[in-house]
């Protein structure tokens, strides 16, 4: 059945006859053009950029690491945090020097940031050196807008958000073969108060569930072991499809499908997962043992604030249910500090989280205003120095629990997927768990791609280290 959502077959035909016209330019320079692509932020932005050098190799473009032998710079960007946004832009301004050296250097600016209006001003009237940006739902017209880039004269905008449309059948090129990212929706409908991300690339719209098993077939096909379901919040699947499933469902569809891999997703919003999400892990064996579930706050009032759709007892009740179906699940999270007014109690609410939980790894982050979010108007009376002592000692509570979790792994033989390189001399190779700990190993580079038994020697908070069993799985 067709999703309503998806952008025509004809529509994604323009683009690729673009492609070949650009092709054909590109095969008529004395040296190949090359590109440069620097990508901020989360796994959604990564696949984004993929998609954009699927669609630059089909044009023709090599790729390269040197911003200065670039013909096309594209910049993927993140909205999320200022931190991230400052970055961009101290990079972005840098830029100045590679057109300067190269004034035929195409600069592309895209990604969430190309999608809030200051940003869009600022890019605009302060670097006049970006010849085009586009937002992450103009994506899928990316040979049209650097098409009009190339031959027109002007630069080209193209920022405004369309939350409708889902294009099918764009080239993809992923830097690994191991792990692929694998995106199912896009957009959000949570509109948790500090967020920027529904400003930024729409509402939520759910790919047909048979194109997402077709790709996940392609890529066990060639070659990919570790799949990870993308979505701003997996768990509300389903959005905007005429027929009825859910993400429970589609687990189950792609577990399936024949050959040895395993199947991750993020992320995962509270209020959404359910018994139904977790009996669909527990029954489908390759299913990874590892959720992500962010509850970024332990205060009542505050996750009320957030506008996040549930308790603190109510969290907990999810956890306890998850390891009740699965007792040897992983399970991370995110976590906000210092959002706008909160007290010291309540902050000793989110302790009090952690301490029951005991997650096995935590991503931890100090609130960051984002313009145009409910969150900017409310007041916060707490300094930042206040915010910063409360954020260590969350950390070392934390780094505590991992390390003790770790602790228990050394001694014992752990299935591993070998994914990459290190870069630790020592252990030259990165592996994954099936719950997704971070391995270090010795061994040789023939062993990535490879399942195994690998015997735990000794951890850290981060990490755990071992030697490699060869006798793949």
């Amino acid at each position: 059945m067709k999703n309503k959502a998806e952008i025509p077959a004809n529509e994604i035909e323009k683009q690729r006859d673009i492609m070949r016209k650009i092709l054909e330019a590109s095969q008529a320079r004395q040296a190949k053009p090359l590109a440069y692509i620097d990508t901020y932020g989360c796994q959604q932005n990564v696949s984004d950029s993929e998609k954009i050098q699927g669609m630059l190799a089909e044009m023709g473009y090599g790729f390269t690491t040197d911003e200065f032998a670039a013909d096309i710079i594209v910049i993927n960007t993140c909205a999320i945090r200022e931190n991230a946004e400052n970055r961009v832009f101290g990079n972005i301004g840098a830029l100045v020097h590679t057109k300067k050296k190269k004034p035929t250097q195409t600069i592309v600016f895209c990604g969430c940031m190309a999608a809030v209006p200051e940003t869009i001003e600022k890019v605009r009237e302060s670097h006049k050196h970006v010849d085009l940006m586009f937002s992450p739902n103009a994506l899928w017209r990316f040979p049209e807008l650097l098409h009009r880039t190339l031959t027109e004269k002007g630069r080209v905008f193209e920022t405004a958000i369309d939350d409708s449309a889902i294009a099918e059948g764009l080239p993809a090129k992923r830097d690994g073969t191991v792990k692929a990212w694998l995106p199912i929706m896009y957009g959000c409908d949570n509109y948790c108060s500090y967020c920027i991300v529904p400003y930024t690339r729409g509402r939520e719209r759910s790919r047909a569930p048979q194109a997402i098993v077709e790709e996940a077939k392609a890529l066990i096909k060639d070659g990919y072991k570790d799949i990870t379901l993308l979505g701003q919040n997996v768990n509300s699947y389903g959005a905007g499809l005429s027929e009825k499933t859910n993400f429970a469902s589609l687990i189950k569809m792609i577990n399936e499908i024949e050959g040895q891999f395993l199947i991750r997703f993020m992320t995962s919003h509270p209020k959404d997962a359910g018994v139904e999400l977790f009996q669909a892990m527990a029954q489908s064996e390759k299913a990874a043992r590892h959720i992500h579930l962010p509850f970024q706050a332990g205060s009542d009032r505050i996750l009320k604030l957030m506008n996040r759709g549930y308790t603190h007892e109510e969290y907990v009740e999810k956890i306890a249910m998850a390891r009740k179906l699965m007792p040897d699940i992983i399970i991370t999270s995110d976590v906000i500090v210092g959002f706008p007014g909160e007290t010291q109690a309540e902050f000793e609410d989110t302790l009090r989280l952690i301490e029951k939980v005991q997650f096995d790894a935590m991503f931890t982050f100090l609130y960051s205003k984002r313009p145009g979010t409910p969150a900017e108007k409310l007041e916060d009376n707490v300094t930042r120095a206040e915010k910063q002592v409360r954020f260590e000692r969350l950390l070392d509570m934390q780094n505590a629990i991992s390390e003790e979790k770790h602790k228990k792994y050394i001694g014992k033989s752990v299935q591993v997927l070998v994914d990459d390189r290190s870069h630790d001399e020592r252990y030259p190779l990165r592996a994954r768990t099936n719950g997704g700990r971070l391995v270090h190993l010795n061994g040789t580079e023939d062993l990535i791609g490879r399942f195994l038994q690998a015997e735990i020697t000794h951890c850290n908070s981060w990490a755990l280290y071992g030697e490699a069993h060869t006798n793949a799985l």
